[in-house]
């Protein structure tokens, strides 16, 4: 997979000191439509103004919108100590807490270096026999269901993907299956607040209607009722722990994040700590990868080759095995002879990105290749716009997993950023991956994926992530 930064004789770069500007009556007649549906606006004023533009978001506050893999390179990565997440991150801390992915500075690198261990490849390798586990758990009622319906079981593909990896991420950080109910709960919560944070930064304008109207304090109940499901959790393990005739805790993320010591004060983090890291844990380590297999189901159902590639290297892979192990987990070793689905994986990822927008402020006054950046200056770094450039990809409008085998990749390097970029690489990425792959290579052995006949194309809701706006039927049959 190519994703090396690109150099400054890159065929991708901003063309001179002076970007064209999309006036702010402009911006703000088409701010009702941008915070509707804002990726054809976006490909929209991109195809007329070049990889770089300046516009207003929402009509108010003024931005420099690139898909330039060059200055997105120079922005996190080359120079990534002049940028910090802007006011618009930031400001998400008010419902998700001071975890790693609103924090800054000093702050956030001392919290990276404690976390940090908790995602090294040896402790996700120990993990994949649990994804497998409830990966198996899920997909068990299906198979049940399926044989008493002719082979065949139509479900609502996001909803399926979002209860899945939520089940992966609340086993590896608690150690525990949140109920039917919790889990239901958790995710109408998490969707109503960044629905409501999200249009609070593309309609700036209504804040006043809505502090008028008490959405704020709405949502900050809602926040509240977040933050006290999981803070029962963490206060419950701690008692636990405190116990004298306590057992051996269990090897979760969250009992890393109580055992953890800063090396300068040798203290463990506070509750508020613990709590905010844990919530980031749970939200974005469910949340980006539901969102990522349930477009690669949606791609799949359109392409049955791709499945079909994938179990012939899984079947290859499982006939390598001796007899005692034939059919049985998947060992973390295997995975790399088990590329074809990571690599469709991969290209969903690019098709989709979760990520689909990453903001950044300049701290101080700097310049990329004869363009001055002032101070302040805010970036809204167009990863979708990146991913879906005919200059980066060749036939980028295709599902072709292939494009990721080793050898391949972007025609532009730099031009492939799912989990970000620099310093601030999502910690979770491998975790994310083993999990995705699992998901597809045991799926895809139970089952064919087909999307239901007439089924309209699916439309995409860019929130804070990038998920199908509403849900859509799939069809899984029996093997």
């Amino acid at each position: 997979m190519a994703t090396s930064p690109a150099s400054p004789a890159s065929p991708a770069t901003t063309a001179g000191p002076h970007l064209p500007q999309v006036p702010r009556w402009q911006s703000m007649l088409r701010s009702f439509a941008l915070a509707k549906d804002p990726l054809p606006i976006l490909n929209q004023t991109l195809s007329r103004f070049g990889d770089t533009v300046r516009l207003y978001i929402g009509g108010v506050q003024p931005s420099i919108l690139t898909q330039d893999p060059g200055l997105i390179n120079h922005i996190l990565q080359k120079n990534h100590r002049n940028y910090s997440k802007s006011k618009f991150t930031q400001g998400f801390a008010r419902y998700i807490g001071h975890g790693l992915l609103t924090n800054e500075g000093a702050d956030w690198l001392r919290q990276r270096r404690l976390i940090q261990p908790g995602f090294h490849r040896q402790r996700v390798a120990g993990l994949t026999g649990l994804m497998q586990e409830i990966i198996a758990e899920t997909i068990a009622p299906l198979r049940t269901q399926a044989a008493a319906n002719d082979g065949t079981v139509t479900v609502p593909a996001h909803e399926l993907m979002t209860e899945l990896t939520f089940r992966i991420i609340a086993r590896s950080v608690f150690s525990t299956n949140f109920s039917a109910a919790e889990l239901n709960h958790v995710a109408r919560l998490i969707t109503e607040i960044q629905a409501f944070y999200v249009r609070t930064i593309r309609q700036p304008y209504l804040n006043p209607w809505f502090r008028l109207r008490v959405q704020f304090r709405y949502h900050d109940q809602l926040t509240q009722e977040l933050r006290t499901l999981l803070g029962s959790y963490i206060a419950r393990r701690r008692r636990e722990n405190e116990m004298p005739e306590a057992i051996t805790p269990p090897d979760d993320l969250l009992q890393m994040l109580l055992d953890v010591r800063y090396e300068d004060t040798g203290l463990p983090m506070t509750d508020e700590q613990v709590l905010d890291e844990a919530l980031i844990l749970l939200i974005a380590g469910h949340e980006t990868s539901a969102n990522a297999l349930t477009w690669l189901l949606y791609l799949i159902g359109q392409h049955p080759q791709e499945a079909q590639a994938i179990r012939a290297e899984t079947a290859a892979v499982l006939a390598s095995r001796g007899p005692e192990q034939a059919a049985g987990l998947f060992a973390f070793e295997e995975l790399p002879r088990l590329g074809r689905a990571l690599y469709a994986v991969q290209e969903a990822m690019r098709l989709y990105p979760p990520a689909w927008m990453v903001d950044r402020v300049a701290l101080a006054d700097d310049e990329y290749q004869g363009l001055p950046i002032p101070k302040g200056t805010l970036f809204s770094l167009y990863i979708y716009g990146l991913h879906n450039a005919p200059k980066h990809w060749q036939r980028p409008t295709e599902f072709r997993p292939e494009r990721f085998a080793p050898g391949q990749g972007p025609v532009t390097p730099g031009a492939y950023l799912p989990f970000g970029g620099g310093p601030r690489l999502c910690i979770g990425m491998q975790f994310a991956l083993t999990e995705m792959q699992l998901v597809t290579l045991e799926l895809l052995r139970h089952f064919d994926v087909a999307l239901p006949a007439g089924l309209p194309a699916i439309p995409t809701q860019p929130l804070i992530t990038l998920r199908p706006k509403g849900d859509f039927a799939v069809q899984l049959s029996l093997q």
